[in-house]
């Protein structure tokens, strides 16, 4: 059997790549970066930045040392401790798009806020489907006070899936239940540095700005070693250039000034070079995820991350429309198939509508088709064995491909079997089915995959010290009883 080769998309000259770099570097001297934390503001004047009306300048030695000290591998687990996640290289992992405050309700055809069962039911899907490598708290519950938003979905995910958990924090005094939360499932503070479990989003605001809260973020995830995924949000003609390339260069300059703050907090902890940007629509004030051009800073960055040697992180995937219709398989198929092209580490995007303002797990179940898809496509053409030409001679000799050892044994190997919710149907096995749509097929199989057996529950005393965790904050903002889960 010979290798196949894996197809790939470049969109930058290599020599340009390293230019965009040098470009990013002298925009972090001259223009600098407004940081709002006072424990990253020490941080840099600690290694010689400087600071000129409020924004830290950066020199390109701190910036390319801090970015040579970051890990180009890492490895994240599920619950059980088995390795899900190889990221590096071309290696590709897809997860849901996290955060939606809205769920898409398909029998009343329309968008509503998100419950605890909604995210529930959500964690269990993804956790039968195989193309996802991890979770992602993709639903923000609206039936528990939102100060306690971001670890109560980290809750629910963590009672109800196994694998690994694309998450973030919504205020500061999150990342401490949080991480308690991670610790008293992987058996302690050193067995989650050793294995992480979750990748904590940090999110800089553009242009060239990080907030309080995203700040510590990044020092607390280098302090905890929980992987941090930078997630850089340049909107073309709005927040950066118009043009794709400047907004990549802005793009990599607010990344690199994030490994900056990461890599001072902890040298050596892991980060993933990542993002959510946009090009602008001019005519609506939108931020359409599901442009191509949208795509095409995304493929581009992450080749500039490549050559980094980072790890990398792409929303891509999702779509802009209301409701899982054409434009939604359209948008997000494309999506899937240039990350996967791309070689981008970590996907997010499965599941998503509207902007990135809502989940629907009917979508979920159809993206999971298109993730299967892409990877199936990476994986090339191989040569499985012997010369063609007597293989040829014999089936056109015996006219019998259907039969033929060679059909059994391969054809498994090579063709992607769809799901249920694809129709390869003759019209008329379609009709007696019952002529069903896309959606329409995806909602039975929706009802069916949760029917099945749940993930493997909790060891007794782990989820009564989660549940202890979590009962503590809910009480923290005058909660007394959690949403049954």
């Amino acid at each position: 059997m010979t290798t196949a080769i894996r197809p790939t998309l470049r969109l930058l000259a290599p020599a340009d790549v390293e230019q965009i770099v040098d470009e990013a570097c002298r925009t972090l001297d001259s223009a600098g970066v407004l940081v709002e934390n006072e424990q990253a503001r020490g941080l840099l004047v600690a290694a010689g930045a400087t600071e000129h009306d409020g924004r830290f300048r950066l020199s390109e030695k701190l910036v390319r040392d801090a970015v040579a000290s970051a890990p180009a591998q890492i490895k994240i687990y599920d619950r059980a401790g088995e390795l899900a996640m190889d990221l590096g290289d071309d290696r590709v992992h897809f997860d849901p798009g996290s955060a939606a405050i809205h769920v898409f309700d398909i029998e009343e055809n329309r968008r509503r806020e998100v419950t605890t069962a909604d995210a529930v039911d959500l964690a269990r899907l993804v956790d039968a489907l195989p193309h996802y490598a991890a979770q992602a708290t993709a639903l923000a519950p609206a039936d528990v006070p939102k100060e306690i938003g971001d670890r109560y979905r980290l809750f629910l995910v963590l009672r109800h899936a196994c694998k690994p958990i694309i998450t973030g924090t919504f205020a500061k005094d999150g990342f401490e239940p949080m991480k308690a939360m991670l610790a008293a499932v992987r058996g302690g503070e050193q067995a989650l540095r050793d294995k992480p479990l979750a990748i904590f989003d940090c999110c800089p605001s553009p242009p060239l700005k990080w907030s309080d809260l995203t700040c510590q973020a990044l020092i607390d995830c280098a302090h905890a070693g929980i992987p941090a995924e930078l997630v850089s949000m340049p909107l073309t003609g709005a927040t950066s250039p118009v043009t794709l390339r400047e907004a990549v260069v802005q793009h990599c300059a607010e990344n690199m000034s994030g490994v900056a703050i990461h890599q001072l907090a902890q040298k050596g902890a892991p980060i993933i070079y990542g993002g959510s940007p946009a090009a602008f629509d001019m005519r609506r004030g939108t931020t359409p995820m599901g442009a191509v051009e949208t795509m095409m800073i995304d493929s581009g960055y992450a080749q500039v991350g490549k050559h980094l040697g980072l790890p990398t992180h792409a929303y891509m995937g999702l779509s802009d429309a209301k409701c899982p219709d054409y434009q939604a398989g359209m948008e997000s198929g494309i999506g899937a198939v240039l990350a996967a092209l791309s070689g981008i580490n970590v996907v997010s995007g499965g599941g998503m509508l509207d902007f990135e303002m809502c989940q629907s797990l009917e979508k979920i179940l159809l993206d999971h088709d298109a993730l299967g898809m892409a990877h199936r496509l990476i994986n090339g053409i191989e040569k499985r064995e012997g010369d063609a030409v007597a293989l040829l001679g014999e089936l056109v000799t015996m006219s019998s491909f259907l039969s033929h050892s060679h059909t059994r044994k391969n054809w498994r190997k090579e063709l992607t079997i769809a799901s249920e919710v694809i129709d390869r149907d003759t019209y008329g096995d379609w009709e007696a089915k019952g002529a069903q749509w896309a959606h329409q097929r995806a909602t039975a199989e929706v009802q069916r995959q949760l029917e099945k057996l749940a993930p493997p529950p909790l060891d007794a005393d782990i989820d009564a010290g989660l549940c202890e965790i979590m009962f503590a904050e809910a009480k923290r903002f005058g909660l007394e009883a959690l949403p049954e889960s």
